[in-house]
């Protein structure tokens, strides 16, 4: 009885002995919890002790095997295999980086030796994703919003390339999509997954590439959809905003996806403005009226440019008399407006104000521009030419010569109705029809050229002065 229980405590003593020296990799530890690599970070490492006979190996060489997503090692992948003898000391810190596919919550990694061989036990599950694409994108076209008909649906997508740089998910066919629906300012629940997400229930809906724990800036704009019915209205976006910012160009007007479109400016149907878009820089009231197959509704917009408005108090044409001036003031509602002012083309130089005294003939303009916010700018132009001093005569004529000999060729009355009296002339033919009129008169009737044969023509005047007194008479034309 004694010799068996020799032999037995003699042979598990030679088992123990023979574990004691066998080749041994610890259970890889790792320097982080969560791995979310992305192509501007990829660096991980792990930490592993090892038995003196795999450290005596000079040819040796470790391998880090990457489990599958669910933590299983019968598909896994090699991810690092170290140079022959690199590492000889235990315990050995090595660093390796994740595959472009990576993605799941439950990934282990385990580490190899080649001579002697062994294989540790995988490490503790960590998520990993490598975050191939980590920018917004596009849903719905980037309009934001869409409408469903009672009992119907709405589908969404993300947009494949998109509008602009989008830089869409789809074009990495690894990734994985999850939908959201907003259930308050802050907060969203998970309503779907897969590419394209089919809405039954109004509400607000973006879309998140599948990053699981890892945080990321890969996600979609919101886009509000409602369930419509015939006579409900929608909504209507501008490219540019509202109000707008002319000086940027035409602003492109949005509605929601639909069977079909007419849309209206100001109440008035735009023709061949039949598509989900309308393209436009002028400010007013947009409409639309949407058919959704089963049921329609209308959108609007009051588009409002981000401009200004200005106004300059001299006609078009102005006259003065040898040795007056004429003061041009523009009125602009422009944000720290600037002033330049030209004659004749030619920038007239230290004139930078609201306002200019002009005495020199030719052709003026005014650029006022606006230097705050929307870069926007109104030129103003306007001519000024001297006239010779009016004839002080003191009677009304009753005829005139216009044949070009320089005498008697227009009607020249009494300066005191002239211009700047404020006194209206009225000339009529003998029909009644008016042939001129005005609050500034010249002396210049007639500007064109009166025709007839033997007949003198008649004409008839009224002028009335500032303090409503009437002069009437006849004028007639003779050659």
């Amino acid at each position: 009885m004694r010799n068996f229980t020799f032999i037995g405590f003699i042979v598990f003593f030679a088992s123990v002995i023979n574990f004691t020296y066998a080749q041994t990799i610890s259970t890889p530890s790792l320097g982080f919890t969560q791995a979310c690599a992305s192509p501007s970070f990829n660096t991980y490492y792990t930490t592993f002790s090892f038995s003196a006979d795999i450290a005596a190996s000079g040819s040796n060489q470790f391998t880090i095997e990457l489990s599958d997503a669910n933590g299983s090692f019968a598909n896994g992948q090699v991810i690092l295999k170290t140079n022959a003898g690199q590492y000889n000391i235990s315990p050995a810190t090595v660093q390796f980086s994740l595959p472009s596919d990576t993605a799941g919550e439950s990934y282990k990694i385990r580490v190899k030796s080649s001579s002697p061989s062994a294989t540790s036990v995988g490490s503790v599950s960590f998520p990993a994703y490598y975050k191939i694409q980590d920018s917004p994108f596009t849903i719905n076209n980037l309009i934001g919003t869409a409408a469903f008909c009672a009992g119907g649906s709405y589908l969404l997508t993300i947009d494949n390339p998109g509008t602009g740089d989008n830089d869409s998910p789809l074009k990495y066919p690894s990734l994985t999509f999850n939908w959201y629906r907003e259930t308050s300012s802050t907060t969203s629940t998970l309503v779907g997954s897969g590419e394209t997400f089919n809405v039954t229930s109004a509400g607000t809906y973006y879309c998140e590439t599948n990053y699981g724990s890892c945080t990321s800036d890969s996600y979609s704009n919101r886009v509000t959809i409602s369930e419509a019915s015939s006579g409900t209205s929608s909504e209507i976006s501008s490219s540019l905003g509202n109000p707008y910012c002319s000086a940027e160009g035409a602003t492109t007007l949005s509605t929601i996806n639909a069977d079909a479109y007419q849309w209206f400016k100001d109440g008035k149907k735009i023709d061949g403005a039949t598509s989900q878009t309308y393209v436009t820089d002028e400010s007013g009231t947009y409409s639309v009226s949407i058919d959704l197959g089963q049921c329609s509704t209308t959108a609007s917009i009051t588009l409002e440019t981000s401009g200004f408005t200005s106004s300059i108090d001299v006609d078009e044409t102005n006259s003065i008399q040898e040795g007056e001036a004429l003061t041009a003031t523009v009125t602009t509602t422009a944000n720290n407006p600037t002033f330049q002012w030209y004659l004749n083309n030619n920038l007239i130089s230290g004139a930078a104000g609201n306002s200019y005294t002009a005495a020199e003939t030719g052709d003026y303009k005014v650029v006022v521009t606006q230097t705050s916010g929307c870069a926007a700018s109104e030129e103003f132009l306007f001519s000024l030419f001297v006239t010779e001093p009016f004839p002080d005569v003191s009677n009304i004529p009753n005829i005139i010569s216009p044949n070009g000999d320089g005498i008697n060729d227009t009607w020249t009355i009494p300066v005191e109705y002239t211009s700047g009296s404020n006194t209206e002339v009225i000339i009529m033919s003998a029909q009644g029809k008016v042939v001129h009129q005005t609050n500034n008169y010249l002396n210049n009737w007639p500007e064109n050229q009166i025709d007839f044969n033997e007949i003198n023509p008649v004409y008839y005047y009224i002028i009335t002065t500032a303090n409503n007194a009437v002069k009437k008479g006849s004028i007639t034309v003779v050659k």
